[in-house]
């Protein structure tokens, strides 16, 4: 996920409504899955990790996370670790 922020906005102000507005749609949208396996009512931990990105530009950094996204596809699929479910 990239998010662009303000330098007064701290990242552990932000990420607290990025989970609470994640966590409410998600379960809005499979009310299901809310019943089934999350009882406590909880999607998100506590934890988070945040890095910020320096001088590198927005294209960079987005072209990044899609390649990473292409990586773990490939190694999913090459994978010999058994499915879940």
């Amino acid at each position: 996920m990239v998010i662009r922020g303000i330098p007064k906005q701290s990242p552990s102000d932000v990420m607290p409504i990025i989970k609470s507005i994640t966590a409410r749609e998600f379960f809005r949208i499979y009310p299901e899955i809310k019943k089934k396996y999350f009882w406590g009512g909880k999607l998100w931990t506590q934890s988070f990790f945040v890095e910020t990105i320096g001088n590198a530009t927005e294209e960079v950094i987005r072209k990044y996370v899609q390649n990473q996204l292409i990586e773990l596809d490939r190694k999913e699929i090459n994978s010999d670790q058994l499915e879940l479910f």
